[in-house]
């Protein structure tokens, strides 16, 4: 029997009034289905007004690092007086932050308002996993089109989704691989540029294989061989994907020997090839399923679940739709010890208090600001493993102390201009409570029953 609180708070960021109604009229199996088919359901119009009052779709990151690029050679005119100089230090600074809040503000209301509540839980999911520092060279400027990139895939076939993160500007920055040549190459030589093992380590590490995947120093190399020349055109000359450029005159046009598999000098199909021996490797299978049993059963997740989901990714061929529906529907997933048992992340949390009070209109500046005093500023994680989903990354009382306090002043209404969350319409979504945290309710003062609620584990809790 399918536990319809379980499945709405696992697959959605919080639940509201409207999920609800539509479980009713059809039924929790019929919600699933329909969340697994993103593009089968119609967008919230309230997010695609707030989306095109952003006006991100048409901020070309091209434009974007032209214009940075133009201010710092404005500010390299000797003759600029100090106050020219300070005013075009602003420029710069109002393009790098008003870019990247702009980014954020467009990844909250996703979260906040989309209908298609199981794709954004899966793109924070594969952002933490495909990770990128938006303070990191020109990043910030793809990071709208980095994250559109992986909501497209976010349900599809893994190998499309890691080959759009391995062509794309924002990871080829991030983790250096611009700067990978062929240190025997004459271009190599001329630019002063040499082999860069950054992003065929994590690759491996990270994205594919896992840390235990079996590989060898000796095929960090031979990837890393293998993608040189994969860079960025940042002029937009040359580039096939908003700045994605493969440079052929860096490349090792030499054979390679990548995990026991001869790679034939081809140019950029060796890379495509390389990533589809990743994406199909059984060591990917469970590396992949692990980090999914470990985001929405357990931190510890049970090895059953894990060997199920990898026997279905490899059959599969990598779907991630059928993956996913094969761990909705598991035996583990289903069991009641599990419950309730994941920790929000700080993002999580907040977002979830949003939806589950039905806030509307919310301060998106106030819910950034929340979620860097809460250390999970959004794009702001500098290690390219991504933000931890484990309690134990999340959970110290300096940390309890700051989520009590915010959802006192989110209660009060410190994020929709003072007008107080409906604590009726807040207990409805929440569902049913423990009887521990019924009693304090109870105990507690009408006026402070809302901020009681926000701060209880079944907020806490998903």
């Amino acid at each position: 029997m399918l536990n319809q609180k379980h499945i709405l708070s696992k697959l959605s960021f919080g639940v509201t009034s409207t999920e609800l109604k539509q479980v009713a009229q059809t039924g929790i199996e019929a919600y699933i289905q329909s969340q697994l088919e993103p593009q089968s359901i119609n967008e919230s119009s309230q997010l695609e007004n707030y989306l095109y009052q952003l006006d991100l779709i048409n901020r070309n990151p091209i434009e974007l690092n032209q214009n940075a690029i133009a201010l710092r050679k404005k500010l390299k005119n000797f003759q600029l007086s100090s106050e020219q100089q300070q005013e075009i230090q602003q420029e710069i600074g109002k393009l790098n932050i008003g870019t990247i809040n702009k980014v954020a503000d467009a990844h909250l209301l996703r979260a906040i308002y989309s209908n298609r509540q199981l794709q954004e839980v899966m793109v924070d999911f594969w952002f933490n996993h495909f990770n990128v520092y938006a303070q990191k060279d020109a990043v910030k400027f793809w990071l709208y089109d980095y994250e559109n990139q992986i909501r497209t895939h976010a349900l599809g076939n893994f190998y499309d989704l890691l080959l759009a993160t391995a062509k794309h500007p924002a990871m080829l920055m991030y983790l250096d691989n611009q700067m990978n040549t062929a240190p025997d190459s004459p271009a190599g030589k001329m630019h002063n540029r040499g082999l860069n093992e950054n992003y065929a380590r994590e690759l491996m590490e990270l994205h594919t294989l896992g840390v235990d995947g079996g590989y060898s120093q000796d095929d960090v190399i031979a990837l890393a061989r293998i993608f040189t020349g994969w860079s960025t055109d940042r002029s937009g000359k040359k580039g096939e994907q908003q700045g994605f450029f493969f440079f052929f005159f860096f490349h090792d046009r030499q054979d390679k020997v990548f995990l026991g598999q001869q790679i034939l000098a081809d140019g950029i199909k060796e890379g495509e090839q390389a990533l589809k021996i990743l994406a199909n490797h059984p060591a990917t299978a469970h590396h992949i399923s692990y980090e999914l049993a470990q985001y929405f059963v357990a931190d510890q997740p049970p090895e059953s679940l894990v060997n199920h989901l990898a026997k279905k990714f490899l059959d599969s061929q990598g779907n991630i739709q059928l993956v996913m529906d094969a761990l909705i529907h598991s035996q583990e997933f289903n069991d009641s010890q599990y419950f309730g048992q994941k920790f929000k992340t700080p993002y999580q949390y907040l977002v979830s208090l949003v939806r589950l009070g039905e806030i509307q209109q919310p301060n998106l500046k106030r819910l950034r600001g929340m979620l860097f005093q809460l250390s999970m500023p959004t794009y702001g994680c500098v290690s390219p493993d991504g933000y931890s989903n484990t309690q134990a990354a999340w959970l110290n009382p300096q940390a309890m102390l700051q989520r009590t306090g915010f959802a006192r002043a989110i209660a009060k209404g410190i994020l929709n201009q003072n007008s107080r969350v409906e604590s009726q319409q807040l207990a409805q979504n929440l569902g049913a409570i423990s009887p521990h945290t019924k009693q304090v309710i109870e105990q507690t003062p009408v006026k402070l029953r809302t901020a009681l609620m926000m701060g209880s584990p079944e907020a806490m809790y998903r």
